[in-house]
């Protein structure tokens, strides 16, 4: 009986997370304007944040490949934030790929999970 229980908490706790993914990783993209000005802190630390949490949760709810290409996107945003800068262009060139693969990632396990 307990198993069940855990197994249904478990469930609806994975469907959640996967209800509010896309959203999160639109948290992720529309700070993107904001990373390369010169008030790109807040911006910077939300969309940190987010990259984390997602880096967390995402692994523990079957989501590894998402989870790994949060990680990525977080190590991208880690050094302008401990700097307290701007991203470069470059950072924010790699930061636009790895969203793309994040949502890729996402929207495939999502998938997988629904098969």
């Amino acid at each position: 009986m307990t198993t069940d229980h855990f197994a249904e908490r478990f469930a609806a706790v994975r469907q959640r997370f996967t209800a509010k993914l896309a959203s999160r990783i639109d948290e992720i993209e529309a700070t993107i304007p904001q990373l390369g000005s010169d008030e790109a802190f807040d911006a910077l630390a939300r969309a940190h944040r987010r990259a984390h949490d997602l880096c967390g949760i995402g692994p523990t709810m079957g989501f590894v490949a998402t989870g790994q290409v949060a990680r990525t996107v977080e190590r991208i945003l880690l050094e302008p934030l401990k700097a307290e800068r701007a991203l470069t262009t470059d950072e924010l060139a790699r930061l636009r790929q790895e969203i793309v693969a994040l949502r890729s990632a996402a929207r495939a396990e999502i998938q997988s999970g629904q098969e």
